[in-house]
């Protein structure tokens, strides 16, 4: 077993020389995860909190900048306002834990990586990975930390769905779990809106059917369509209607061509080219298909932690958004019917908000509040 080492800010592990079995009963091996820690771990290793980050993200959470600091030039963290000495999810009482998924592009495997036979990049050899597949490389890495039960497992959008199947998978790890804006399994208009952007990227004449890597040219413009396509889901009406309207984008009248003419083609033209410059295509496409194959309505029914009250109880705060069109609230309400009916500690809250899926990403006090007093209260 290879010890952690330090690298650019975060660390890897890398698995044992043996290959891990996926769900779809592939292998795949050596696997490595990126990951990132704050805090400290008590002598009992009893204070851990994992952190799963959503779709495109990574295991950079916070910089953590220490007194004296606040003009260094850093890249932020995807919840810098949560995490952090004396905030919501307080580093000076918890050891914090992020890693970075299976099948991303952010330092953990993914088809952007060497397959041991060729030293080339996986591409479409790669094989489809679930989320499942996504906590069980979280699981070793607690294992090689030594953590054998979790204070909480935390997590909004595609980290909602490793939150869950945590739960299911390894409940006797998990103290408590707070799944936000997610879902128990995809709706057919996230599978639609899902499939939308794979085939921008594969219709793109540079993705050559995943074969990209040294060929000097990626699939640059599906990417940057297909992370348009997302962005809009991540917003809702009102957020577009309050920034964006229908003014218009450096000029005093319409061009009558197809340049950019509005604001909000200006910032999604942006949001994909900015995108392009920090993420694989391929990856995009694999993450995708993992949510899209989420499924834990059945096993929470049948197995897992909903039919078995022997086990411990974890403690649930669900959390949703009213503007919330990906994962409307009543979506929340399903997971919660089902954890009652098992018997589980669940406390809901749904927050006002009109800035659509992404609000949990947004510095808001109720949310820090709401954490932090809910993981204080966890005994």
């Amino acid at each position: 077993m290879m010890e952690a080492k330090k690298d650019r800010q975060f660390y890897t592990y890398a698995f044992p020389p043996e290959k891990m079995i996926l769900e779809s009963g592939a292998e795949l091996g050596p696997v490595t995860v990126a990951y990132e820690t704050w805090g400290n771990l008590t002598e009992k290793k009893d204070n851990a909190i994992l952190l799963a980050h959503a779709f495109t993200g990574d295991s950079h959470v916070t910089e953590n900048l220490k007194k004296g600091e606040e003009d260094k030039q850093v890249r932020p963290g995807w919840w810098e306002f949560m995490v952090g000495p004396g905030k919501g999810i307080d580093t000076d009482k918890y050891f914090v834990i992020c890693a970075n998924i299976l099948g991303s592009c952010m330092g953990s495997t993914g088809p952007g990586s060497p397959a041991p036979d060729t030293g080339k990049p996986y591409g479409l050899d790669f094989p489809m990975v679930t989320i499942g597949d996504m906590v069980d490389t979280q699981k070793a890495l607690l294992d090689h930390l030594g953590i054998q039960q979790l204070h909480a497992v935390i997590g909004g959008s595609v980290g909602g769905m490793q939150v869950l199947e945590w739960s299911v998978r390894y409940p006797e790890m998990v103290r408590c779990a707070v799944p936000i804006a997610t879902t128990m399994r995809h709706s057919a208009l996230a599978i639609a809106f899902n499939e939308i952007a794979r085939q921008s990227i594969m219709a793109d004449p540079n993705w050559n059917n995943g074969n990209y890597y040294d060929t000097g040219k990626k699939p640059d413009m599906g990417l940057a369509v297909a992370r348009m396509i997302g962005h809009v889901t991540y917003l809702s009406d009102e957020a577009m209607r309050r920034k964006f309207g229908r003014r218009l984008q450096d000029k005093e009248t319409f061009s009558f061509g197809f340049d950019v003419d509005f604001q909000v083609e200006s910032y999604l033209r942006h949001q994909g080219n900015k995108f392009v410059a920090r993420f694989d295509a391929n990856s995009l496409l694999y993450i995708t298909k993992a949510a899209d194959y989420f499924d834990v309505v059945a096993r929470m029914n049948h197995s897992g932690p909903v039919n078995n009250r022997d086990q411990n109880i974890i403690k649930y705060l669900v959390i949703s958004y009213t503007s919330d069109w990906l994962y409307p609230t009543y979506q929340a309400k399903e997971l919660i019917r089902t954890l009652k009916r098992s018997g589980q500690d669940v406390s809901f809250c749904e927050i006002e908000a009109d800035c659509g899926h992404d609000a949990f990403l947004i510095p808001d006090e109720r949310l820090t509040h709401l954490i932090g007093g809910f993981l204080d209260g966890v005994d």
